[in-house]
């Protein structure tokens, strides 16, 4: 008969939650504000985690845009190449989504933070530091310091971060349940303990999240080995596959049942450049949204404001609770299927993604856009380990090759070549394709190394 807390006023609304490297004011202030068109994001989640590089400049960068973020002194002065005049960027304080705060996972630590001689836990560090310097602010405003916890793998997991939080809490004579948290199932291991992880964080939790991305990230790393498991192209994987469909109803009908929030994946895309092709991607936008919205979610992601208004609209309501799944079976089948299309094209893009990404990765940046899409470190993580495992087992692409490492190499030629021509790619920097071609030779280590490195993060680069 067990329920989370009830949720706070404040944060039964998140119908559309923006989402950016929180090392960048630019992009914080424009997070927390309107778009063009006058529409605002309910919440704005600042990410030290898949968008943000985390070298501690950009770590520290974060730690202090939290801190203006959630006050709202944050102001950014951009100068204008062309005619020298600067523009400032500024919060209205009045008018502003609800600052949330996504932590890196414990898979991290962060080496230049040192305790004892041993480094502490990125996300630890994040955590506390971000919560000591805001949580005054929040409480004057009638708020609640508010986090996303990433990569959640057990309920004993969980547990430990529920901890964390009730430690800091009697630390600051604060009410238990001060802290509010959102925690993304997005790996398998979470998939299948999504009530037990739930029930360690109820004098906490506000709502669970589907994270798509870091999702397919994990079956292709669970399943690697198995030949009858394999993953057709990333972009075919999408939530009409019925294992998708299964795991995001899941946790809507267990959070409906609890009293959480079950918050639905992301709308990847940043804008083109014509209306043609604007329209179609709003177009795709809105079907995903109404997808997720018929479904029973309470709110969705975007990575551009462009997108908020037409995600907006897909959630006419302040949320739905009141859906509860009846008739749907919480333990229906989650496991990935395989089987195709497996295409050359989705072999490219999986290393265009990786030659991209690692150029922006050496640049101090943890995302980038490509061929419209924010390619972030968790679709570099689904590109990286799609390539190993299919190489892995020399699958039979739609065309009649097999994916060898000879293959491999040759994509790899083709698609720096393609990158270094790409008017949409091109980045007017001195070094531009001596820079790209370090990128290539990095990437393409990567992928082809003998065994699949669990996280891309944890390497030396």
């Amino acid at each position: 008969n067990w329920m989370v807390e009830p949720v706070p006023e404040k944060l039964l609304c998140r119908r559309v939650e923006i989402t950016g490297p929180v090392s960048s004011s630019k992009m914080v202030v424009q997070m927390l504000g309107r778009n063009e068109a006058g529409d605002r994001a309910d919440t704005a989640m600042l990410d030290f985690e898949d968008s943000m590089k985390p070298d501690f400049q950009n770590v520290l960068n974060g730690y202090r845009n939290v801190i203006g973020a959630v006050n709202g002194t944050l102001t950014c002065i951009e100068e204008s190449h062309q005619n020298g005049k600067s523009k400032t960027y500024s919060i209205d304080q009045n008018d502003k989504a609800y600052v949330m705060v996504r932590v890196r996972g414990l898979h991290l630590n962060e080496t230049n933070v040192k305790i004892f001689g041993t480094s502490i836990s990125a996300g630890l560090l994040d955590l506390v530091v971000c919560f000591f310097h805001t949580y005054n602010e929040y409480l004057k405003r009638d708020e609640f310091p508010k986090f996303y916890i990433p990569k959640c793998e057990h309920f004993l997991e969980a547990r430990w971060w529920n901890e964390v939080f009730s430690t800091l809490e009697d630390e600051f004579d604060l009410k238990r349940g001060t802290i509010k948290v959102t925690f993304l199932i997005e790996t398998l291991p979470a998939t299948l303990q999504v009530e037990e992880i739930l029930f360690e964080i109820k004098d906490h939790a506000v709502a669970l999240n589907v994270g798509r991305w870091d999702r397919i990230f994990s079956d292709i790393k669970i399943f690697q080995h198995h030949s009858d498991r394999i993953l057709a192209d990333r972009a075919s994987i999408d939530m009409s596959r019925p294992w998708m469909e299964n795991y995001a109803k899941r946790v809507i009908k267990i959070c409906h049942s609890r009293g959480a929030l079950a918050i639905g994946g992301m709308a990847a895309f940043t804008p083109g450049k014509t209306d043609q092709i604007r329209n179609d991607q709003k177009l795709k936008v809105q079907q995903d949204k109404i997808r997720e919205s018929s479904w029973g979610h309470d709110g969705c992601w975007v990575s551009h404001p462009y997108f908020i208004g037409v995600a907006l609209n897909a959630f006419p309501q302040q949320n739905q609770l009141h859906v509860k799944l009846e008739e749907f079976d919480k333990y229906s089948d989650v496991l990935p299927l395989g089987g195709g299309p497996y295409t050359l094209n989705g072999l490219r893009k999986n290393i265009r993604v990786g030659i991209a990404y690692m150029y922006a990765w050496n640049k101090g940046k943890g995302c980038l856009s490509l061929d419209l899409c924010m390619e972030d470190l968790a679709t570099l993580e689904i590109s990286r380990s799609q390539v190993w495992q299919w190489l892995h087992h020399h699958i039979r692409l739609e065309n009649g090759q097999v994916v060898t490492k000879d293959l491999v190499q040759d994509l790899f030629d083709g698609e720096l070549d393609h990158l270094a021509i790409d008017p949409d790619f091109i980045i007017p920097e001195e070094n531009f394709k001596a820079d790209l071609l370090n990128a290539k030779s990095i990437a393409e280590i990567l992928y082809l190394k003998e065994t699949l490195q669990p996280f891309f993060s944890l390497d030396s680069h």
